[in-house]
């Protein structure tokens, strides 16, 4: 019985990572796209070639991601029964904020669909240090469980 807990350990472990690395990789690129997007003439065939791809990347590539993410992460949580960990408390608290940061771009994916933009490429450019900053700090938690 302890071997079959292991490898589910292990199978819930290689999916989180996984699914991890598909959402970090999606969050990296649609603040991009946004700035490809904002960079095309309003009503041109160019937009609409981004807006697709903006929304191609957000259901097909992100959104299975991010349920994949807490499903498996949770589950890890539980089957290591982590809760009462500190560096846990302080990794779901940044998940929560790269989950709430992937609802601001969904947002900001609409409004610029129907022809608002209301934020520079400057400041899409730096939407991307997001995700990465965020993945540093959590890396940091996971591995040395400072507290």
């Amino acid at each position: 019985m302890l071997d079959v807990l292991s490898m589910t350990y292990l199978w819930l472990k290689a999916g989180h990572i996984i699914f991890v690395i598909f959402w970090m990789a999606g969050l990296f690129m649609l603040p991009r796209y946004f700035v490809y997007h904002q960079e095309a003439a309003e009503g041109s065939p160019e937009e609409a070639t981004w807006i697709d791809r903006e929304r191609k990347l957000l259901k097909i590539i992100l959104l299975p991601s991010i349920i994949v993410v807490w499903v498996l992460g949770l589950a890890l949580a539980y089957t290591l029964n982590l809760w009462s960990e500190g560096w846990l408390h302080a990794k779901l608290l940044l998940v929560l904020g790269l989950s709430g940061y992937h609802g601001y771009l969904a947002a900001y994916h609409k409004k610029l669909a129907r022809g608002e933009r209301t934020l520079t490429g400057k400041q899409l450019r730096l939407f991307n240090e997001v995700p990465g900053i965020a993945a540093a700090v959590i890396v940091i938690l996971v591995i040395v469980r400072p507290f």
